[in-house]
């Protein structure tokens, strides 16, 4: 009785498998010819979702951008200040902008500035500006007036590495000058439509690859088991290309940036040379007071460590600053 009801069971056991193994081969079958009829949209429409998800902060700038990195001052926007603005309206003037309306500048938090957007695009530029470019040696006001957390503990400004910190966070009106034309270089080359642009044509080459090694094969006519797992293997290339791409056309435009900002005279130059050493300066320290933390984020160069084994998302300052100093070598002979 018992040996019947297993068998029973086995038997109805294996009918389920085969169903199920059968509804999988159907639903396969089905998607893969409906890949096959609809493949050009479908890429298209990949293409266009990927880059539309990279470019859509710099498209609308001041709803996206600027409110993430906005500073605040007693509950309400900080305002920039005054020196700031003329700073900005100056570099611009440097780089004969000829729409120098379409670039706005905020007060941003953080210590360097930052900058998104499509010049020629309705919404314009946005450039944040750092309160401690109010800074002078003189007057410390951007810097000892804000409350600075590492691990929890607030930085004490009259400690040595508190004043190490503090002296790498002051820069020179050349620095603060290359910084602003760095960011306002970067987005007037396009850079951010640039880089959108990579991981849809890393979708183009994953899918290409895919068709063509199916074709080359033979594998439309087999297994869809097969054909499915080219697929993840195409995509899985596509994945490590875009990772790899990504970072190296990010790099591409950082170092053409520089050499944009640091070709506009001389004293841009040296203010870039001044702008990394404070940048390494700075990220040294951190890596001090920040314990183990610092020594995984910071390198003792004061570089930023990768992310991954496969990502170096900026280029390293150590090689921007030599970059900057080569063409004040060149310059001078």
């Amino acid at each position: 009785m018992k040996r019947s009801l297993q068998c029973v069971l086995s038997t109805c056991d294996l009918q389920v498998i085969e169903g199920t193994l059968t509804m999988a081969s159907t639903f396969g079958a089905k998607v893969s010819v409906f890949v096959r009829k609809y493949r050009t949209g479908l890429l298209i429409a990949g293409c266009g979702g990927l880059f539309s998800v990279n470019v859509l902060y710099h498209v609308f700038p001041e709803q996206t951008y600027k409110k993430v990195y906005q500073a605040w001052s007693k509950d309400q926007p900080a305002s920039l200040s005054d020196k700031l603005e003329e700073t900005f309206q100056n570099v611009l003037k440097d780089m004969g902008i000829q729409s120098p309306k379409n670039y706005k500048a905020f007060a941003a938090f953080g210590f360097h500035p930052v900058g998104a957007g499509v010049p020629w695009l309705p919404s314009g530029a946005q450039v944040g500006l750092p309160a401690n470019f109010n800074s002078t040696p003189d007057k410390m006001e951007g810097i000892t007036n804000r409350v600075v957390l590492i691990n929890g503990k607030q930085v004490e400004w009259d400690s040595s590495s508190g004043a190490a910190l503090k002296e790498a966070l002051v820069f020179s009106p050349e620095a603060q000058r290359f910084a602003l034309a760095r960011e306002v270089a970067w987005l007037q080359d396009g850079s951010p439509l640039l880089h959108a642009t990579v991981a849809p044509t890393c979708l183009v080459g994953a899918c290409a690859y895919g068709v063509a090694v199916k074709q080359i094969f033979g594998l439309y006519a087999g297994s869809a088991l097969l054909r499915g797992t080219v697929n993840m293997l195409a995509l899985a290339l596509g994945a490590i290309s875009y990772a790899l791409a990504s970072d190296a056309v990010n790099q591409r435009l950082e170092y053409r940036s520089d050499r944009r900002a640091a070709s506009l005279s001389r004293d841009y130059a040296k203010g870039g040379l001044e702008f990394y050493d404070k940048i390494m300066s700075r990220n040294r320290t951190l890596r001090a007071l920040m314990g183990p933390k610092g020594e995984q984020m910071y390198a003792p160069t004061g570089n930023l460590f990768p992310a991954s084994l496969l990502t170096l998302k900026h280029a390293p300052y150590t090689s921007r600053r030599d970059r900057i100093a080569n063409l004040l070598k060149d310059d001078k002979a």
